[in-house]
């Protein structure tokens, strides 16, 4: 099994992504505006899916939806 801290890149090299900042930001707005999966966000962040899944839900609690139900 692949280790979701690297990614592999086209020339089959594998490489260690950093977990900064702005990574995990475009990662939240990604999975909130659902154009990113969980799986795929965790491997932009450098990080685990359960770490992702914690990271979101903190993020969900202090983002108020930006639709309306009607």
């Amino acid at each position: 099994m692949r280790d979701s801290k690297t990614k592999q890149k086209g020339s089959g090299h594998i490489s260690k992504v950093k977990t900064t900042p702005e990574n995990v930001a475009e990662a939240n707005e990604a999975l909130f505006h659902a154009t990113m999966n969980l799986p795929h966000a965790a491997a932009h962040c450098g990080m685990t899916e359960r770490e992702m899944k914690m990271i979101f839900r903190e993020y969900l609690k202090y983002h108020a939806p930006d639709f309306e139900i009607s």
